[in-house]
């Protein structure tokens, strides 16, 4: 058994620790209230302008839709949105297991990573598929967390669009935890470009519709903007997300702490009671000798 020293020592360690755990806790359940707003008040009009989006580009030439024309698939752009911090679970893990089992599925493509946040960053920034800034992109695109914004998040957005649009990229897609809620994020993959036409009944059928204004001003303003929306979206779900799993992963933590220093504790008040009893012995035993 270990001495009451070293008890007292692992007392005070794992009592600091859950003092921290359970501060993180409580930041991480500040910060979601406001990122969860921020997603659910984003995601009604992010998935109605989708939608709007696709049934327009469905219905131009692939001369007029420039973000929807297909072609053959030999550049692949896969922006991977992770957190700067741990601390969250699974949450980093998850997306990068995503991210490297596309990379696994298109090897016959130049399939490169765009990291969106620093712990994907890190990974691939000495990787060979690291989309790197002397290829256009930004240095350090992580920076973002530091100023949320849409402007931020749609310059990125632009310079993936122009890439496309000039043909350096065939292909993007966005990996991404969706906030489903504090305790459930899920991994998404979804095709950025070029835009998938909505599957749906509805689209089944011939549609005539009125563009008003013209096809070439909704081109030119409509869906570029969509197209940001979207990154912004998969950005807000990415925050909702961390702050989410952050604060389940502490909350879980200071009940392991908590129930760890019950067993020190118990294991403490033990080794001390056996202490006593030993000095008692001892007592005695010194008097009986006296006594002989």
């Amino acid at each position: 058994m270990a001495n009451l020293k070293e008890i007292r020592s692992r007392i005070t360690s794992v009592n600091s620790t859950m003092q921290i755990t359970s501060a993180m806790k409580m930041v991480s359940a500040a910060k979601l209230k406001r990122a969860q707003d921020a997603i659910t008040q984003m995601r009604p009009y992010a998935d109605k302008l989708q939608g709007i989006l696709a049934n327009v580009s469905g219905s131009l030439d692939a001369s007029e839709g420039v973000y929807s024309a297909e072609r053959p698939v030999k550049n692949i752009l896969l922006v991977a949105f992770t957190s700067n911090r741990g601390l969250c679970g699974g949450f980093n893990n998850n997306v990068i297991k995503k991210a490297n089992a596309l990379l696994n599925t298109h090897k016959d493509s130049n399939v490169q990573v765009l990291s969106i946040g620093k712990k994907a960053f890190d990974l691939y920034k000495k990787s060979s598929n690291h989309a790197a800034a002397s290829a256009g992109y930004p240095e350090t695109p992580h920076d973002i967390y530091s100023d949320v914004s849409f402007a931020a998040s749609s310059d990125i957005a632009q310079i993936i669009m122009d890439k496309y649009v000039a043909g350096e990229i065939d292909k993007v897609v966005l990996v991404y935890n969706s906030f489903k809620n504090a305790a459930v994020q899920e991994v998404q993959s979804a095709q950025f470009l070029p835009i998938a036409p909505i599957e749906s009944e509805e689209n089944t059928n011939n549609v005539d519709y009125i563009f008003e204004p013209s096809k070439e001003e909704i081109v030119e303003g409509l869906i570029p903007k969509s197209l940001k929306i979207q990154f912004y979206s998969a950005l807000l779900d990415t925050i909702a997300g961390e702050h989410g799993a952050r604060m389940t992963a502490m909350h879980k933590a200071t009940d392991n702490a908590s129930d760890l220093l019950k067993d020190l504790k118990l294991t403490y008040n033990k080794a001390r009671q056996a202490a006593i009893t030993n000095e008692i012995l001892e007592i005695v035993g010194g008097a009986e000798a006296l006594n002989n």
